[in-house]
């Protein structure tokens, strides 16, 4: 006689399945290490066709690139994983708890492939990658507090290292003249 499967664990395979996704595929990247476009990579085996202007906009292109990453970062971390923990959703009985913290893993996941994609996009400018380089240790070590936070086990000092990182890429980029400001992620970029 077969067994039916409960509903819960039909949706904890789901939720996890979609994080998955979410690591792997967020925001379209598409996947070239270097962080350039197909433009770049022809400039780059065509050394006759670059150009001093050329060289100008792929800084600009990186720039801007690197400040849209970190920007979708910085937000969805304030919006779904800092703002909830501090008004004390991911305490247990909290009203909304489970749904907090999904969206906190599902954010947490988002924010570290934008930071590393981010990091990718600042090897573009020179006084970027020289102001980013160092904090790459810092965004590999948000690898796996997505699903931390997504089980209700992250506590302050995860929470704090999420801000730690988004404040130190957004100094970074201050310093090297790229300005990152917070764009929340809508909800549906979070799940890919």
């Amino acid at each position: 006689m077969p067994r039916s499967v409960p509903l819960r664990r039909i949706l904890a395979t789901l939720l996890l399945s979609c994080a998955l996704l979410v690591g792997t595929t967020a925001c379209g990247d598409s996947g070239d290490s270097g962080g350039g476009n197909a433009t770049s990579a022809s400039v780059a085996a065509d050394p006759s066709a670059a150009s001093p202007s050329a060289s100008a906009a792929e800084q600009r292109l990186a720039k801007t690139r690197f400040v849209a990453n970190a920007g979708l970062a910085a937000g969805a971390t304030y919006q779904w994983i800092v703002k909830p923990y501090r008004a004390g959703t991911f305490k247990e009985g909290a009203e909304g708890r489970r749904f907090a913290l999904v969206k906190a893993g599902l954010a947490g996941g988002f924010a570290y492939n934008r930071l590393r994609a981010a990091a990718e996009n600042a090897k573009g400018d020179p006084l970027l990658s020289k102001a980013v380089a160092p904090l790459t240790a810092g965004i590999e070590s948000l690898k796996d507090l997505g699903t931390k936070l997504r089980k209700g086990e992250a506590g302050e000092g995860d929470v704090g290292a999420f801000e730690s990182v988004i404040d130190s890429i957004k100094n970074a980029g201050e310093d090297a003249g790229a300005e990152v400001k917070d764009k929340v992620p809508s909800t549906s970029q979070l799940s890919g």
